[in-house]
């Protein structure tokens, strides 16, 4: 089989960004979460990722193979998070790994993980890489931080195909271990299957026992959606890799269209997530999905009403923080599953998103508002 190069070059660029809540529309993620993308553009390279249909400088990343760096980035943040009294669990990072080899240069991830946890934020790590020792070093510092690991197969030839620039097999099981001995929180994420590549049910079993077995407690898992936007692209790369047979029986099986993405068909899919979820119980860990849905009619149900076995989607109850003096406290004893919540202990209406008709993205600006709020009422907190 072709493996391919993960070599990279990248530019550094001034940004205005802002951390950021959940982008607008479907939505299956249960805690609120303040997006934190230093990067743009991962020399973990995964053909498959779904940035390589995004504009501006992920499209740069994808045809011309340009990480963009934003210039100051943790400094901002710093500026940013010092701006507000309501703050919920950073999450670094949603769409291009952080320990990339570009935060080799920069480690801006090792910079924002401390900004976050010396104001006693929260703050969650996504990886296919080795996690820095100096990380979990400040996970452990912060109660409600936790990590979580991409692992898609236990074959390393495989993993070589699917994501070249991140971390061996062994590395990647290696931080399990690692987090377990400090007592950080691991999460890992068998995410996305791959249809007859990665799905087949002995290696996924393996898989899962030695995720458990290391230390991981917690699973999620979802099936490969293919963006419109880099269909060709992703099934040239499926027939260099693995065949023309394999790219007939990925088109017989994505015939279903959920927005900008082909789905697999929804029996296949929760054939495969009763079998993830089965031998999860099985193994004494939970288990969910991550932005699966179904059609009904006219309107998306997610998967996870049927599937998830844990309060929170990640597997970690993280509550909503509020400042006091310089540092940041929880501001209740709750479950962080806002998502599903009526009735906001924290103080905070808007984030009471069980409620009927409630809005479900929020900015920087959104935190900023409920900061004045919280001050101009004198909110008391349990």
């Amino acid at each position: 089989m072709q493996v391919p190069s993960h070599n990279f070059t990248h530019i550094l660029k001034p940004s205005s960004k802002e951390l950021h809540g959940w982008w607008p529309g479907k939505r299956e993620c249960t805690g609120e979460r303040l997006l934190i993308n230093p990067y743009n553009g991962c020399s973990v390279n995964c053909f498959f990722c779904y940035t390589r249909g995004f504009p501006g400088n992920f499209r740069l990343w994808h045809e011309r193979g340009i990480i963009t760096v934003s210039k100051n980035f943790p400094e901002n943040i710093a500026r940013q998070l010092d701006s507000i009294d309501v703050a919920s669990c950073g999450y670094l990072s949603p769409v291009c790994d952080p320990f990339g080899q570009v935060n080799e240069i920069y480690h801006y991830s090792e910079k924002i993980v401390e900004i976050f946890v010396e104001r006693n934020i929260p703050i969650n790590v996504t990886t296919k890489s080795r996690i820095p020792e100096t990380v979990i070093d400040l996970l452990q510092r912060q109660v409600h931080s936790f990590a979580q690991i991409s692992i898609l197969t236990p074959h390393e030839s495989l993993r070589k195909i699917l994501s070249p620039g991140g971390a061996d097999i062994p590395t990647l099981l290696d931080n399990f271990v690692r987090l377990k001995k400090r007592g950080v929180f691991a999460v890992a994420r068998i995410d996305p299957i791959l249809p007859y590549i990665t799905d087949d049910r002995e290696t996924l079993n393996t898989l899962l026992n030695q995720v458990v077995e290391k230390g991981a407690s917690h699973v999620i898992s979802s099936v490969l959606d293919i963006p419109l936007k880099i269909k060709d692209y992703f099934f040239q790369k499926i027939r260099n890799y693995f065949g023309i047979e394999t790219v007939e029986k990925l088109k017989s099986l994505y015939k279903e269209r959920i927005g900008p993405y082909l789905h697999a068909s929804i029996q296949y899919r929760e054939e495969i997530f009763s079998f993830l979820k089965e031998r999860c119980e099985l193994l004494g860990v939970t288990f969910a999905l991550c932005m699966e849905f179904r059609k009904k009619g006219e309107r998306l149900e997610g998967l996870n009403r049927e599937f998830m076995t844990s309060i929170n989607c990640d597997g970690m109850n993280v509550p909503i923080y509020i400042r006091k003096n310089f540092r940041f406290q929880p501001a209740c004893d709750c479950l962080g599953n806002c998502l599903n919540c009526v009735d906001p202990r924290c103080g905070i209406p808007d984030l009471a998103m069980g409620r009927e008709g409630s809005k479900k993205d929020w900015k920087l600006r959104d935190y900023r508002r409920w900061s004045k709020e919280l001050k101009a009422k004198k909110l008391s907190f349990p």
